[in-house]
């Protein structure tokens, strides 16, 4: 058997090569040609599940994206659009309403600022009157006018106690000059009147009144009228 074995390959070697008379052996080149059209191995069919999934795992175009941003920006934008006309909107409405408050508010004080110097109010005098028999005292009861300047009397002294509507009493401070001209009359505060003009009839009042002349007294004399309005 192995007799055989050696051979076959020894014949195997004669025909692969050759030997030259020297004893030398030739090697030759083995070519292997392979087709041009080498048919490709068939891939196995994807199951119609698999394809389904590959295709809902896949991303989204780009395309798709970039319009679902432009559309959301768009839709921002017209919120905020809508939002800010909502507010303009708002505060002109609010603007307008205090515009027209305030018109109103001017009107309304138009109408009731008086020319305080074209009032005409009563007059006490007392003129041809005893000195001892003048008192300071203008009115008793309800409604009344008392001043107080020392040793010296009214020769004028308006009475303004019955033109406002409010009840109240004012206290004015005055200073009078030794002609007996108040140069100076201020009402003080009272915050249980809430009728504001009776302040300014009060002052208007105390500025008209007229007191003796008196060259030894201060040159402004300072005092007090006190005016007590009844409500009408």
């Amino acid at each position: 058997m192995g007799t055989l074995v050696f051979h076959i390959l020894l014949f195997s070697a004669f025909l692969l090569a050759d030997i030259d008379k020297k004893g030398n052996i030739k090697e030759e080149v083995i070519l292997i040609e392979f087709p041009d059209n080498i048919p490709e191995p068939e891939l196995p069919e994807e199951e119609p599940e698999q394809q389904e999934k590959q295709q809902q795992q896949a991303p989204a175009p780009t395309v798709n994206n970039r319009t679902n941003l432009a559309s959301n920006r768009s839709a921002r934008e017209n919120t905020t659009t809508s939002k800010e006309e909502f507010f303009d909107n708002e505060y002109l409405k609010e603007v307008e309403a205090a515009q027209k408050l305030s018109s109103s508010v001017s009107n309304n004080l138009s109408k009731d600022v008086v020319d305080l110097s074209e009032i005409k109010m009563p007059v006490e005098t007392t003129e041809g009157m005893d000195r001892d028999s003048i008192k300071n005292v203008i009115y008793a009861g309800e409604s009344n006018i008392v001043y107080y300047l020392e040793n010296r009397y009214h020769v004028s002294l308006p009475v303004p106690v019955y033109l406002a509507q409010g009840g109240g009493t004012v206290i004015v401070d005055i200073k009078v000059n030794r002609d007996g001209t108040v140069v100076d009359a201020t009402a003080r505060k009272n915050n249980s009147i809430r009728d504001q003009q009776i302040f300014l009839y009060a002052q208007e009042a105390a500025t008209r009144t007229i007191f003796n002349k008196d060259d030894a007294a201060p040159a402004l004399q300072k005092g007090t009228i006190h005016y007590t309005f009844v409500a009408q």
